[in-house]
């Protein structure tokens, strides 16, 4: 039986490192493609960035303010207001070229970053917040332009999948890693260290792209900004893939993060188990992020229909287990299985809207995908901290998952309507 059970451990152990080998191989697919790799890296460390900003001016604010409102005015600043402006923005910059628009808008993220380093000294709530929404608008207009830039560099060679997979990989990682630097670096030097550091971080990846040859050149529509936005809306408005897929996304972004302000109250007040449980199942969610991403790496062909509709059930389903968990074993248990589904629905819904969308359309249609990802997680953050206060965490937790699952049992009954819709006009 001994014996038995090192040979099973040895047959398990040589699966993993089989799989792991075959995730690299399939990421490095598209990393083969010289002028990918920065904007890789630069995606990567963007979220790194990101962490070490959002921390920082979180705990700038409340140590300066003590006031909760003022945090709230904060995020509000930083990943809500900015919504209002990316589409404009993504419309406006897309005749440059993406090494150009990359590099400045890094540089631009940079000297705000400078400047709310600066603003640590001179604290003023009406400038931090001001700061705050121009890198959250940046920082948005720039995800969307990497995804437009990458799938006109990975489409024509048919690795536009392999491509998101990288990204993927990628931030998912940084969802982990970014956290925990961001948080050491604020407590043994201050948020003027971390957004120092950010500042630099983002000059250095500012030169990466400047430097880089090979990047898309941009658009040639020769029409006023103003047109191309209208345009990029009426296309989205009539494209039988792209208006519900947002739309759709946009509803499940606010039930995604209903439970987000509240988990700290769900772990210490309703499971009991104090800051280290808390510690405990965000990283399990992290964990399942993480093997999401390697999970849609493998994917391959499959339906992006089928792997959006189990994903997002994956993460309903688990919300529905955490509300009932009754106990951090339990919790966290579905916290990973919840996690691998983030970890894939994102990046498949993304592809399949990337798929769909005519290339001259990606980058405004990705400036409105950005735009929804800033602002629906606001109105789940109010409806998940109402709840909680109405009700209970647990409420919380259910009424996401109850209302995740009746939208993927929607999303499925009208599927298969279309899908007969479709064979009965073509016979």
């Amino acid at each position: 039986m001994w014996l038995r059970a090192v040979n099973l451990r040895k047959v398990a152990h040589d699966l993993q490192r089989r799989h792991a080998a075959a995730d690299v191989a399939i990421v490095r697919r598209a990393l083969g493609i010289r002028s990918f790799r920065p904007l890789v890296a630069a995606y990567t460390l963007n979220e790194l960035g990101d962490w070490l900003a959002t921390i920082a001016l979180a705990v700038l604010v409340f140590d300066h303010t003590g006031d909760a409102l003022a945090t709230t005015a904060l995020f509000i600043s930083t990943k809500f207001l900015p919504s209002l402006l990316v589409p404009a923005l993504a419309a406006r910059i897309e005749r440059i070229s993406v090494g150009r628009a990359l590099g400045a808008l890094y540089a631009a993220e940079a000297l705000t970053f400078m400047a709310l380093a600066l603003s640590a000294t001179m604290f003023s709530l009406v400038v931090v917040c001001l700061l705050a929404f121009a890198d959250g608008t940046l920082a948005a207009t720039g995800r969307a332009v990497t995804r437009a830039a990458t799938v006109a560099l990975l489409e024509p060679a048919g690795l536009l999948r392999e491509g998101n997979a990288a990204l993927n990989v990628g931030f998912s990682s940084m969802n982990i890693a970014g956290p925990a630097a961001a948080g050491v670096l604020v407590a043994a030097g201050g948020s003027s260290l971390s957004l120092a550091l950010a500042a630099g971080l983002f000059l250095a990846l500012a030169a990466l792209l400047l430097a880089t040859r090979g990047l898309p050149r941009g658009s040639t529509d020769e029409a006023p900004w103003r047109t191309r936005l209208r345009d990029g809306a009426a296309y989205v408005w009539r494209h039988p893939v792209a208006r519900p897929l947002i739309a759709v996304q946009a509803g499940l972004l606010v039930l995604f993060t209903i439970v987000v302000p509240i988990e700290v109250v769900y772990a210490k007040d309703t499971l009991a188990v104090g800051d280290g449980g808390f510690a405990l199942l965000v990283t399990a969610w992290g964990v399942g992020l993480v093997a999401g991403s390697l999970v849609f790496a493998r994917l391959g062909r499959r339906s992006l229909a089928g792997v959006v509709g189990l994903s997002t059930l994956a993460i309903g389903g688990a919300y529905l287990a955490m509300s009932a968990a009754p106990s951090l074993t339990v919790a966290c248990l579905a916290a990973v299985i919840g996690g691998t589904g983030n970890g894939v629905q994102w990046v498949a819904a993304v592809t399949a809207l990337q798929e769909a969308v005519d290339a001259s359309m990606q980058a405004r249609v990705a400036g409105f995908w950005e735009a929804i990802a800033t602002a629906m997680p606001g109105i789940g953050f109010v409806i998940g901290g109402t709840l909680t206060a109405a009700v209970s965490p647990r409420a919380a937790f259910a009424v996401s998952g109850a209302g995740i699952v009746l939208v993927v049992g929607a999303g499925a009954l009208a599927w298969r309507l279309r899908s007969r819709s479709l064979v009965a006009r073509r016979a």
